[in-house]
């Protein structure tokens, strides 16, 4: 006999059963690694022949970097201010590419890849050199004088982040390609006769825009904002990861000290995810009130 079930059990199977493999991968591969780094982190870690030795120094490590490291401090305030200033520019540049790539004009498929290719293309290795030999910057910027104005006429609380911002600008339009997939995705479940219905009764494009192709996507604006805000924090180009490797390395910090740098910059990404999410569901909420 067949095992009837209700639809909504069957459901949860299937959801269940799709993200199996993770789970799977998750506790063979990531679990133990992540528990070893948090007990680190509370430890003095030294690297001898006989093995790793540690020494439960509590949190020492902690105390260290928020009182006594003033680089990691300054390092880490400086990168979540420009990259919290990213993210509504990925965002923004994404929606407006996918918005340009999906009306009826040839060689469609051709411009998706071309916006694609550098997600393809950009491994950690070429990112470094581009970025060392200056390529994500744009030039025009600090030739027309920009950014001398940036310094000279906002305080360094702000006018630091938005020079970082400048540096990269390149760098985060190439990283644009997911999140425009994303929306032409949602930009393609949109029903044509919803747009010829809103031409009918006299609405423009900009307020078809606004009252049909904006309501729909919202969903995706989320989670493009959760990926770019991860992506954006994660990426090998940051300052506060290449600060954490560094520590590793140092014979005074070393594994116990840059494994409390690094559970304090998940903290923050965190924070800055819940932040996110609390800001796009609060404004969510609003609009429907």
């Amino acid at each position: 006999m067949k095992l009837r079930l209700p639809k909504a059990r069957r459901e949860a199977l299937i959801g269940y059963a799709l993200v199996l493999p993770w789970i799977a991968g998750f506790l063979l591969f990531m679990a133990y690694p992540l528990y070893f780094s948090l007990f680190m982190s509370f430890n003095k870690v030294a690297v001898t022949p006989d093995g790793i030795k540690t020494t439960y120094v509590g949190g020492a490590n902690y105390k260290e970097a928020f009182l006594t490291d003033p680089e990691f401090i300054q390092q880490l305030l400086l990168f979540v201010k420009s990259t919290v200033l990213m993210i509504p520019i990925v965002i923004v540049f994404s929606l407006f590419v996918a918005l340009l790539i999906n009306q009826p004009i040839r060689g469609r498929q051709l411009f998706r890849a071309i916006f694609f290719l550098p997600v393809v293309i950009t491994s950690g290795e070429v990112v470094q050199e581009l970025f060392s030999q200056g390529a994500a910057t744009i030039p025009l910027m600090d030739q027309s004088g920009v950014i001398d104005y940036l310094k000279t006429s906002l305080p360094e609380t702000w006018g630091n982040p938005l020079i970082a911002v400048i540096d990269k600008f390149i760098l985060i339009l190439w990283y644009s390609g997911v999140q425009i997939l994303i929306f032409l995705a949602a930009l393609q479940k949109v029903n044509p006769q919803v747009y010829e219905a809103a031409a009918i009764d006299g609405a423009s494009p900009w307020v078809s825009f606004w009252k049909v192709t904006l309501p729909e996507v919202k969903p995706f604006i989320l989670v493009n904002l959760i990926y770019t805000t991860v992506d954006l924090f994660t990426n090998t180009f940051g300052d506060v990861i290449t600060l954490i490797q560094q520590n590793m390395f140092q014979v005074d910090t070393g594994f116990g000290y840059s494994s409390a740098l690094a559970w304090i910059f998940f903290a923050v990404i965190l924070a800055v995810l819940l932040l996110v999410g609390w800001f796009f569901r609060n404004r969510e909420g609003s609009a429907a009130g």
